[in-house]
């Protein structure tokens, strides 16, 4: 794991800890409501600070695409929450991975597929991945189906097409982990991001293999004492070989403790296990107990997630089963942190009634402590009530603007992103699946600005949210119970000195998190200073 420096930029202007979190929305304040106090404050004749400046550059630039972008490119962004480690791979990556490990693709479908390639020849129906450097025609054909370029609304499922991506360019990440660890780094370094919980399934199906051995039984506790007795522990020692492995490659691709280094080796990663929630029962089993044993076993794994369309048959017929396998293992693994898809439907997806109780299911059942999308929440049975309750249960909901539009076809007025708001609910943007989308971090900020009217408060905000209820270990330096604040170790460092106090300093020097997000603080100090 990356170690980051406990620094202090020298000068670093004079912060009041108050107003590093503005008081939480209350219910039915506007984002607007809330950052109009900081006009009123510049009324007041003092020099205004450098985060007030900064809001009123972007409110001067708002309406000026290519200067918002600029500036939201520029800004600081905290974590990214929410990054399916193949979905972030942009299709150009995968044509070279392709070619390197000498697949050929079906023409006809655009899958990878292992078998004797044809030639470059115009239309064979088997050519190698490597044709497509010279053929263009096939090399967009590639990239349209293996990404949402170029896709159209009218024409085509955005939700099947996207979904669909995955099986045909999966076999190009073989050996090809590493790459995709340092092309996330790379990419959330561009992007001013500090950290990225990356979700990948890395033992490569072999607790599921070990789930269809074991076979299913309704006893929970037999049925994982069987898998720890029958190989899972093995397991486990595996996924934490290759991650050395996978980390060492992508060290030496961003070249890493070298003088030459790439930016990205200073964005911290961790992991969350995948469990791939549209298998059988017992394969689903064993995969959630892997992901409680390799949050356990090691530190760079810091939580699991369960993956596939929530609206596939198996994950509807069995979400309950699921919720009750995450209650029940849970009791043995206290600590292990939950984040959930949960509400990634929409009217016509599903039934209606499939619709009314995932989310708050996720949140009262698996405990768990995010919700990936949320989109259905004004679905579920009493909505406001379930709103109210992730505000006082402080449930960070992860908000994927763009992958929700172009899967579910929710944007704009329909979706939730205004009323999470209202009801103070957390909430951080994130990527989903940048490369699939051909988005990044800071296009999701451009689209949440130019959608609904956000200020530079609230992206701030978002930005420090996404880092106080990240996975990272270690205490906060920012508590976000009730008034937001710094950590009483570092109450009394204004960052007006050259040194932290000792106590801070050894608050921080204990906490990965708190380093972190002390990572972002200098981050806004030195991006505020431009304006």
């Amino acid at each position: 794991m990356r170690k980051l420096r406990v620094a202090v930029v020298t000068g670093w202007l004079v912060l009041s800890w108050a107003a590093v979190y503005l008081t939480p929305r209350c219910e039915g304040q506007s984002a607007r409501a809330v950052a109009g106090t900081q006009t009123e404050r510049a009324k007041t004749g003092r020099a205004q600070s450098g985060e007030e400046k900064t809001a009123k550059y972007l409110e001067s630039v708002r309406r000026q695409p290519g200067l918002l972008l600029a500036f939201l490119q520029q800004m600081p962004k905290g974590g990214d929450l929410h990054v399916h480690l193949s979905g972030a791979i942009y299709a150009e990556s995968f044509i070279d991975w392709a070619s390197e490990n000498a697949l050929c693709v079906d023409r006809s479908t655009s899958k990878l597929i292992h078998a004797a390639c044809d030639s470059c020849e115009a239309y064979n129906s088997k050519p190698s991945v490597r044709c497509a450097y010279q053929d263009h025609i096939l090399h967009d054909q590639l990239v349209d189906a293996w990404s949402m370029r170029n896709w159209h609304r009218e024409e085509e499922s955005g939700h099947d097409h996207f979904f669909s991506t995955f099986e045909k360019f999966g076999p190009a990440m073989e050996k090809h982990v590493g790459d995709a660890y340092a092309e996330v780094a790379s990419r959330a370094a561009a992007d001013h991001l500090q950290y990225v919980e990356v979700m990948h399934t890395a033992d490569g199906g072999q607790a599921a293999i070990l789930g269809t051995k074991m076979g299913w039984d309704d006893d929970f506790v037999k049925l994982r004492d069987k898998l720890l007795a029958g190989g899972l522990p093995e397991i486990v020692a595996s996924v934490r070989s290759q991650l050395d492995s996978d980390e060492g490659r992508e060290k030496d691709v961003l070249h890493c403790g070298v003088a030459q280094a790439a930016p990205g080796c200073d964005v911290t990663i961790h992991y969350l296990y995948q469990v791939l929630r549209g298998l059988p029962r017992e394969q689903v089993f064993a995969q959630i107990l892997l992901g409680f044993e390799l949050s356990k076993a090691d530190p760079r794994f810091v939580g699991f997630n369960l993956v596939m369309p929530e609206d596939y048959y198996v994950p509807m017929h069995d979400f309950d089963l699921h919720m009750r396998i995450i209650e029940a293992l849970h009791k043995s693994y206290p600590a292990t942190h939950v984040s959930l898809h949960a509400g990634e439907l929409w009217m016509g997806l599903v039934p209606p009634e499939g619709l009314r109780f995932h989310i708050r299911e996720s949140i009262e059942r698996a405990r768990a402590e995010r919700i990936g999308h949320g989109v259905d929440v004004m679905s579920e049975d009493d909505p406001v009530g379930l709103l109210r309750e992730m505000a006082k249960k402080n449930v960070l909901v992860e908000i994927c603007l763009t992958s929700n539009d172009v899967i579910l076809g929710v944007s704009g007025d329909r979706h939730p992103l205004p009323l999470y708001m209202k009801y103070g609910v957390p909430v951080a943007l994130a990527t989903d699946d940048e490369g699939v989308s051909r988005s990044d971090m800071t296009h999701e900020y451009l689209r949440a600005v130019e959608t609904y009217g956000l200020r530079y408060d609230d992206l701030k905000r978002m930005a420090r949210a996404s880092l106080v209820h990240s996975f990272i270990p270690g205490d906060s330096l920012l508590s976000d119970g009730g008034a937001l604040g710094i950590a009483v170790a570092c109450a009394d460092d204004k960052a007006s000195g050259d040194r932290l106090s000792a106590g801070c300093e050894k608050f921080m020097a204990a906490s990965e998190r708190a380093r972190v997000q002390w990572q972002l603080e200098r981050a806004f100090v030195e991006f505020e200073k431009k304006f």
